[in-house]
């Protein structure tokens, strides 16, 4: 044990036999701690644990009884144990204490980089609350803990040159200095005239008199702000400020400015970053290896982190940014490619079907399918056929006709006599696509109707009982449902393909929670909301992708328009018209219920109303909502379907799910309050037919009709277009959350950024290659950071 621990031992016991009073030591230990803390540091013992030691005594003069003792036999276990780093350490063996990570990856990250926050000094247990706020918990968060912008004040500007409204770093000599009250408030003001030989300025603070006690006539400080006219002066209020001999990092430097949250301030997180910058980013072992660093001209990780946080230039802080940005993207490309490997080493059942008979039902198809459609088909034909696992994407923009591809997949397991399923969002759409499925696989004769099912929330108890029991015996074949599906009571007798709609609703764990419903079965995801080239790179690496780019012959584009609110009566007109000419309309409200406050209502509730009482009294309208019954809900919907209703008025659950080819208009009110990907969907109602359609935008307020989504809607049909704008604009939240990934990594890369995510993967893939496992010695720092970023080692990311 190293002496200066030896020594404070020693104090723990007295500490100890005295009762805890604070009395070993005269002054107690707050007087003890910070000379014993020099002396330790000087004399080479941890640094680690000396902080640690000084956290945990912080304030023990304040503690109750059973504190402090808690506290001292909590130190004394502490420096007794043989993992405890109370001894020097050869220089390069930092992190041996890492006992949460497998022995093969020990030593290869300081451990106490993931240490809570409150080992920081300044940082207690009220301050590590609020900072949880920000996801910050533990010093590697904090070193992570990116600026969300800088402030550029790396250059003086000599007070002559000034100008009214530059961001400016000023230096000089306080020449006056004074505090007063404000005439209108309690505000206390500090004002004070800074002179640099070259001309003078007026500078205010606000709140903080006692800055005249700090800043004397003659001082030399250096001033960042942004520069004001206050009474015809040139002037700076409440500037940053520091001494002109101090570290700068508020002033005179590209200064870094973080989100925020109550209770913690800019200058003071500030401070805190660069103390932990300053010490851990010199001991953190670079997990990047250096060949990759060496083809890709990165700076190494220390030179990394303190260029994004208190770069010297801006060209530090490009470098910074890119390496940083590259290690995120290289980081999820070595998830999703192993994720891909691990699924291909499956092996899976063999299914195949004869070709002319599929050749024989694709021909009497009431339509014909698509180039697309026809390789896509192939596609899933030679997965089913290798021998391994099926993890198939199936993508295409609204009506381009995925659910006939997936038709023919579960045909072709079907016809060898095992089980499919087919999981549905909503019970709307669930529904929707059993009586789709039901009239495809009945009306060919492939499948009995007692051998097909629809198990929803809202099936009856008895009828799920029946199901349930059919499913675990083999003689239901085809299932269709929602979440319902994942209970456990659901067993199959050997389900051996898996269809998922929409998947980016459904999470990680309810995904593998299916897939072990059967051994191994062959899954197929459908997504009506195209997915840009550079998530296809990323988030849906793991997956084998087919794309259907065109739409079946005959499909019409929908004509869009966005028009003002007071030109509602336009949409009125044009509704009357599509109605009189024998179609149907869909009227689309963000919300059920209004507040009675509001005059303009955008709920399906008022809007109903009104149109039934005022607008359109002498048609036939119907209501539906997510709060109604699922029976409510089928019969509504049957009704618009079978042409019974003109106008169905509706919330977002049309969004999937609603097939009506006579309906050739829809309109969205206050459809500011709309996703870019939502509208698409909304606009996917209509245009199924073969008449002309339409999509009428309206918003809720004139400022609204600048809306970049609401324009982009009257621009383009391409739904993969519009994904790629909405990335861009919004980010990938839309596409993939913390539910459907196992990484936690993506901070700071651009994920749009196509020839950044290119390179990441090249050197993923290299790197796999040449090493699948990481077991390389250098590759160790790797795989440590590696497993500590993908948080479910075997979780699905797509």
């Amino acid at each position: 044990m190293h002496a200066s621990f030896v020594e404070l031992s020693k104090y723990l016991v007295l500490e100890s036999k005295k009762g805890y009073n604070d009395k070993t030591i005269v002054g107690g230990f707050e007087r003890l701690l910070p000379a014993w803390k020099t002396r330790a540091q000087d004399q080479g013992a941890d640094e680690e644990t000396i902080q640690y030691i000084v956290q945990k005594l912080d304030g023990y003069a304040k503690r109750s009884l059973d504190e402090r003792k808690a506290i001292i036999l909590d130190l004394t276990s502490y420096l007794q144990k043989p993992t405890a780093k109370t001894q020097q350490e050869e220089p390069g063996a930092i992190g041996h204490k890492a006992a949460t990570c497998s022995p093969v990856v020990r030593s290869y990250q300081p451990k106490a980089v993931f240490a809570p926050i409150t080992v920081i000094q300044g940082v207690g247990e009220k301050m590590a609350l609020k900072l949880r706020k920000l996801n910050l918990r533990t010093l590697y968060d904090l070193l992570h803990y990116y600026p969300r912008r800088y402030n550029d004040y790396s250059r003086l500007t000599p007070i002559r040159d000034l100008q009214i409204g530059d961001e400016c770093t000023i230096s000089g000599a306080i020449q006056s200095i004074q505090k007063r009250k404000a005439k209108t408030s309690h505000l206390q003001m500090v004002e004070a005239i800074v002179g640099d030989g070259t001309g003078s300025i007026w500078i205010t603070w606000f709140n903080q008199p006692w800055l005249t006690n700090r800043l004397n006539i003659g001082t030399q400080i250096v001033a960042s702000g942004k520069v004001d006219r206050y009474m015809g002066r040139v002037c700076l209020n409440n500037p940053e400020w520091e001494p002109v001999n101090a570290e700068h990092l508020h002033t005179n430097r590209i200064v870094p400015v973080y989100p925020l949250t109550a209770g913690i301030q800019q200058k003071w997180l500030r401070e805190k970053i660069f103390q932990a910058i300053h010490y851990w980013s010199e001991r953190i072992n670079d997990y990047l290896p250096e060949s990759i660093r060496r083809d890709e001209h990165f700076p190494s990780l220390n030179e990394a982190l303190k260029g994004i946080h208190f770069p010297q230039n801006q060209q530090a802080l490009a470098n910074a940014i890119e390496r940083l940005s590259f290690d995120e993207l290289f980081f999820m490309q070595l998830g999703v490619i192993r994720q891909k490997r691990e699924w291909q080493a499956l092996s899976a059942a063999v299914y195949s079907m004869d070709p002319d008979m599929l050749e024989k039902e694709i021909i009497s198809l009431p339509y014909i399918l698509t180039t697309a459609q026809r390789n896509a088909l192939q596609e899933i034909q030679h997965d089913l056929a290798s021998g391994n696992q099926m993890n198939r994407l199936l993508q295409g923009d609204v009506g381009s006709g995925k659910t006939v591809v997936a038709r023919f997949a579960m045909e072709i397991v079907i016809r060898n006599g095992k089980q499919a399923a087919f999981l549905a969002p909503t019970a709307i759409l669930a529904q929707q696509h059993f009586d789709t499925l039901s009239g495809m696989f009945w009306g060919d004769e492939i499948l009995k109707k007692d051998e097909i099912a629809l198990l929803i929330g809202d099936t009856p108890e008895k009828e799920k009982t029946e199901i349930r029991g059919n499913l675990a015996a083999g003689k239901i074949k085809l299932v269709i449902g929602t979440h319902a599906l994942l209970e456990d009571p659901v067993e199959f007798q050997e389900l051996q393909i898996v269809v998922i709609d929409e998947q980016h609703r459904f999470g990680v764990e309810q995904r593998s929670t299916l897939r072990m419903k059967g051994n191994n079965p062959h899954i197929l995801i459908m997504s009506a909301t195209p997915i840009p080239r550079s998530l296809n790179l990323t988030v849906y690496g793991d997956l084998d992708i087919s794309t259907l780019t065109e739409l079946p012959g005959g499909r019409i584009p929908v004509k869009t328009y966005l028009l003002f609110p007071q030109q509602k009566f336009i949409v009125y007109e044009k509704i009357k018209e599509q109605v009189e000419a024998g179609h149907q309309a869909f009227i689309v409200y963000p919300q059920i219920e209004g507040d009675e406050e509001e005059q303009n209502s955008l709920a399906v509730l008022d809007g109903y109303e009104q149109l039934v009482k005022k607008t359109f009294p002498q048609y036939r309208i119907g209501l539906l909502h997510g709060r109604m019954k699922q029976e409510e809900k089928d019969a509504i919907m049957t009704q618009f379907r079978n042409r019974a209703l003109d106008i169905l008025a509706s919330t977002s659950v049309i969004e999937v799910g609603m097939d009506i080819p006579n309906a050739t208009l829809i309109l969205v009110e206050g459809a500011n309050h709309f996703g870019l990907a939502q509208l698409h969907q909304l606009r996917g109602r209509v245009g199924r037919g073969d008449a002309e359609s339409f999509c009428y935008l309206i918003p809720d307020e004139d400022s609204k009709m600048e809306n970049e989504r609401l324009k982009k809607m009257t621009q383009t049909n391409d739904g993969f277009e519009l994904a790629e704008f909405d990335l861009k604009t919004r980010g990938p939240g839309d596409f993939f959350g913390t539910r459907q990934s196992g990484y936690g990594g993506l901070n700071l890369a651009n994920i749009s950024d196509i020839k950044l995510i290119n390179r990441a993967r090249i050197q993923a893939t290299r790197l796999l290659e040449t090493d699948p496992e990481l077991q390389q010695e250098d590759h160790q720092a790797l795989k440590y950071e590696l497993e500590n970023l993908w948080k479910a080692r075997n979780g699905e990311l797509s």
